[in-house]
Parts: C-alpha cells; sequence; structure tokens
C-alpha cells in the first residue's frame, strides 16, 4: 500500500460511509412474470463506518427455487467480506487473492452446512436452490473494486465491465464446488477483480445482474406507454432523484417493464405492449457525495 493510500486511510478511517450514497433496486423479468416465476435476483448492502459493500446476485433460471440462493447469497457474500476486513491488515485488502479465496469459502461452508440440514441429494438441492452468480463492490480506506463470479455487470467512473456471457449460458457458479472439490483450483471458479482504484479516485460505481446488459441496449426505446425514452444507464448514478428515494431505482425498472393494455377502437380490438426487460433486472449504484480531503 503506497503512502498515498496509507494517509488517507488515517484521515478517513471510522468514516468511509459519510463520503458515499448508494442507490438500488430489483424487478422480475418480463419471462418470469409470463410464467409466474419469482424475481430470482437480489441484492443487499452493508454500510459501516469504515466500508461500503453491496452484492447482487442472479439465481439460475432453471432452479426450482434459485431466488432462494441467490437471496443468502447476498447477504453470506457480503458478512463474508465484512468479517474477512475485520481480521486481514489492511495492506492487503483487494490486493491479496487468499482475501478473495477466504471470503468464498465462508460462503461455501454456509452452503454445505444448510445442504446438510436440509437433507436429501445434494446434486438436487445444489440444482434446486444454491446455483447463483456474484456480482459486487467494495469501498473501504484502503481502496475500491468491483468483482464477480460469474455474468453481470460493473462500471467504475463511468468505465463498464461486462462478465460474461459464458458458453451454452452456463456461468461458473460458486456452488458447483459443493459437487466438485476439485473447481476450486479452476480460474474462471474463482472471484475475479475487475478493477480497483485508490477510494480518492472513485467518484461512481455501478454492479448489475446480466439483466442489466438488455437495459443499457434499451436507451432509445420509449417507455411504454409513453413518449419518454428509457435513457442511459449513467442516469442511475448521475440522477439525484435515485438517490433521495430508496424505492426510485424499482420505480423506475417497474416502469420501463410495464405492461399496458389499450382498445383500439378502429381496428375493434385490443392492443397489448409489453415491457421491455425479459430477464429479471438488478443494479446498485454507489457515487461519491463529499470529497476526500487528501494532502499532497
Amino acid at each position: 500500500m503506497n503512502d498515498r493510500i496509507k494517509r488517507l486511510s488515517e484521515q478517513v478511517s471510522g468514516q468511509i460511509s459519510g463520503y458515499f450514497e448508494l442507490a438500488a433496486g430489483s424487478i422480475a423479468g418480463r419471462h418470469h412474470q409470463l410464467v409466474g416465476k419469482n424475481n430470482q435476483d437480489a441484492f443487499y448492502t452493508v454500510r459501516t463506518d469504515s466500508e461500503t459493500i453491496a452484492v447482487v446476485c442472479d439465481g439460475c433460471s432453471s432452479g426450482m427455487h434459485s431466488e432462494i440462493g441467490a437471496k443468502l447469497g447476498t447477504r453470506w457474500v457480503a458478512d463474508a467480506i465484512a468479517q474477512t476486513l475485520c481480521r486481514v491488515p489492511e495492506s492487503q485488502l483487494l490486493l491479496n487473492d487468499n482475501f478473495w479465496q477466504n471470503v468464498q469459502q465462508q460462503v461455501l461452508v454456509k452452503l454445505q452446512a444448510l445442504a446438510q440440514d436440509m437433507g436429501g441429494c445434494t446434486f438436487q438441492l445444489v440444482q434446486d436452490y444454491f446455483l447463483f452468480t456474484i456480482v459486487g463492490a467494495l469501498v473501504t480506506p484502503a481502496g475500491a473494486a468491483v468483482f464477480s463470479l460469474g455474468d453481470g455487470v460493473m462500471a467504475i467512473n463511468g468505465q463498464i465491465f461486462h462478465s460474461g456471457p459464458f458458453p451454452n449460458n452456463a456461468p461458473p457458479y460458486l456452488a458447483y464446488q459443493l459437487l466438485d472439490r476439485s473447481l476450486a483450483g479452476v480460474k474462471s471458479f474463482q472471484v475475479q477483480v475487475h478493477q480497483q482504484l485508490p477510494v480518492e479516485k472513485v467518484e461512481t460505481i455501478l454492479i448489475g445482474t446480466d439483466g442489466v446488459v438488455d437495459l443499457m441496449t434499451l436507451s432509445d426505446r420509449r417507455l411504454p406507454g409513453k413518449s419518454e425514452t428509457v435513457g442511459p444507464i449513467e442516469q442511475f448514478w448521475q440522477e439525484d432523484c435515485y438517490f433521495r428515494n430508496s424505492d426510485a431505482v424499482r420505480r423506475r425498472l417497474a416502469l420501463i417493464n410495464r405492461e399496458l393494455t389499450r382498445p383500439d377502437w378502429q381496428e375493434r380490438r385490443i392492443v397489448k405492449q409489453s415491457g421491455l426487460l425479459r430477464d429479471d433486472t438488478t443494479l446498485v449504484a454507489i457515487r461519491r457525495k463529499e470529497r476526500l480531503a487528501v494532502s499532497a
């Protein structure tokens, strides 16, 4: 850790959360709505005096109850990061692969214990409940990072990173390691850090499930029943409304995915307009709200 980051850590240790604000939301995609499935995405955020953690998970669509794994996954990944932060020297944060391996192992231990408590066939339990992708962001006095295991979208300061898609639409789900321990040594089954920056250089961060990929292609499309367009992905970290109202992101996503029916009197028929987001869509935006004062 260089001297500049060390000085920054000393200045803002215990108060980093005061410099950043969050906005988040999640909606079920059109395909899941049509077949009566739950939203299989989830998000979870943790803000303490010394760190901000955000995680989104996307449950496998073919899993009968993978929304359960996604919800547990967001919390367990965030909690594992927070617990690991308490145990490792600040100089090792983000930079040490052992940090992320420790996080993964904590989550796997919890998944294994839950599978044993549930009983039955472990293979079937994993397939039905525990397959989920992971995308996250971590901000600490030592630096900030975006990471993933599986597919999704990340952005730092407007620079966008994609993880996936993967061959045959089969992401490397973390829980596969419960079925095949040899996968623990395979790089694609490890958390990948896509970008990390000194915290004083971070202005905005966005993380999202793969539904955000579709959202990003819709910027010029009109909202169902309106003349207004969907707008660019940048709106979610640029516009104040999303940070002032904790439900604003979900409302916007719901508006984009609204299904409308209206009568066509001339043709004597009912016209149906479908929502624009076919897949479950979840995002968390983080942005700076106060400048860190760092001396040269």
